[in-house]
């Protein structure tokens, strides 16, 4: 869902019927062909395992979606109240905006003041990984241990955000591929073959150019690509596919000065001084937001754009008659090719919630886990397991659905991963932002920018 926040059919199907998935210990195989329950998730009945933990009580919830997502994920959360009835375990929930209350401090103000919740669901995972460097949250190894949950074969790249110093404090309900869209019938007006999409930076550079409309008057009444709209706006998305790593675990060093960086920054910025900032500026100033029929892709104002695979929705729903195809996106030598970000939506127990609480709730995640539970998340969001298995009994896998299938081929890639993870993550996104419109806007120099900021952050780092 576009939780993304969003961050979809099923994708853990078969666990839907015999719970055999990766995502459980085999041990559990038999026992959980026996705990089957039969429950309502919206319109629809869905089979899901239910688990006796030997207690029982309430816990607190506090989801960070909004409208659809909000009502999806109410529809869940009755399924599992329903399930876990007879066993006297329910999940209380609270709607909190804003990532749960991470990105406007309720959630600091509650932990500060013993409020805080039992469980959270968070679209912002950079955040939260902040959080568990200050050490908001619990470790979840002996919770997940004890509800038999094991996250081992996740995909590689999500483990960034779950890990901690070697332990576990989040778990990811899914996650989401980044692509470049484009529109074929703009590519063929151009010149260009749509069954050949660009692979390289040069030859992004020539699609947008190809697609880029300049009027008498100078104004610009189409772009190709504006590198910094959508996803090409997420602080560290395009730089570590083009090669970057903004922070390096091992060393615990933040790098913003390494050539694949100076190659993102020299592209945003040439992309500027080619077409004017000012121009650009007054073209962007009026633009629709994704889930709008204004959004410049799908009022043919841009031929390309850098997003994730909910994009899709917001076109079925917005602009249905757009043609649209998708491809990997594009990099520069020394870059990531067929590679993502992974952008999740992360569940989180806040540190010092009583133990039995943190059992239930580990409950509530491994049953936001099932393939029953997920499948019109997946259906609708084209959002993707966290298991590469579980692709194989996922409908649009079985469809022979194409985008799906670039997406679990993106999904594979050894590349992948989280940048920026570290105890300053929130902060160094934020001014890395800002940062780059001075180096677009303001022409400054991208060397000493984002050396200064290197410096700066390195210390409040070093500091903590």
């Amino acid at each position: 869902m576009r939780r993304r926040t969003i961050s979809m059919l099923t994708a853990l199907a078969m666990l839907t019927m015999t719970m055999s998935s990766s995502v459980y210990a085999e041990t559990e195989d038999a026992a959980a062909a026996e705990n089957m329950k039969t429950v309502h998730m919206g319109d629809r009945e869905i089979q899901v395992e239910v688990t006796d933990p030997g207690i029982k009580g309430n816990f607190t919830y506090w989801s960070c979606f909004t409208g659809d997502s909000a009502t999806w994920d109410q529809e869940r959360i009755d399924a599992f109240n329903e399930a876990y009835a007879d066993l006297g375990i329910q999940c209380d929930v609270q709607f909190v905006p804003d990532g749960a209350g991470i990105n406007n401090g309720k959630l600091l103000s509650a932990l500060a003041g013993g409020t805080a919740p039992d469980l959270l669901i968070t679209d912002n995972p950079t955040s939260a990984y902040q959080y568990v460097a200050e050490g908001s949250f619990m470790p979840l190894d002996e919770t997940l241990q004890k509800i038999n949950l094991d996250v081992s074969a996740f995909f590689d790249g999500c483990k960034d955000v779950m890990y901690y110093n070697d332990t576990c404090y989040l778990v990811p309900q899914d996650t989401n591929v980044i692509m470049l869209y484009y529109n074929p019938d703009i590519a063929t007006e151009c010149g260009l073959d749509p069954e050949n999409p660009p692979t390289t930076l040069d030859e992004l550079n020539a699609w947008s150019d190809a697609m880029t409309v300049q009027e008498d008057d100078g104004s610009y009444s189409r772009f190709g690509l504006i590198p910094w709209l959508d996803s090409g706006n997420d602080a560290f998305v395009i730089p570590f596919i083009f090669g970057a790593n903004p922070y390096d675990k091992e060393t615990g060093k933040i790098d913003l000065t390494s050539d694949q960086m100076m190659k993102y920054m020299s592209w945003v910025q040439s992309f500027s001084q080619k077409y004017d900032p000012e121009k650009i500026g007054a073209f962007t100033s009026g633009l629709g937001g994704m889930f709008s029929p204004d959004h410049p892709f799908m009022t043919g104002k841009v031929g390309m754009t850098i997003t994730g695979n909910w994009f899709s929705e917001a076109l079925r729903q917005y602009a249905p008659d757009v043609n649209y195809k998708v491809c990997a996106v594009p990099v520069p030598e020394g870059g990531r090719a067929n590679s993502t970000t992974f952008g999740c939506n992360v569940f989180a127990i806040p540190a010092n919630t009583d133990p039995e609480k943190a059992e239930l709730a580990g409950l509530f995640i491994k049953f936001c886990e099932q393939g029953s539970v997920n499948e019109d998340n997946f259906t609708q969001w084209r959002s993707i397991p966290v298991i590469d298995a579980a692709f194989d009994d996922v409908g649009l896998t079985k469809d022979g659905d194409p985008m799906y299938l670039l997406e679990r081929q993106i999904a594979n890639s050894p590349e992948n991963g989280i940048p920026a993870l570290c105890a300053v993550s929130a902060e160094l996104s934020t001014q890395f932002q800002t940062a780059r419109e001075q180096v677009i806007y303001s022409g400054a120099d991208p060397q000493e920018t984002l050396q200064a900021l290197q410096d700066t952050m390195q210390s409040q780092l070093d500091a903590k």
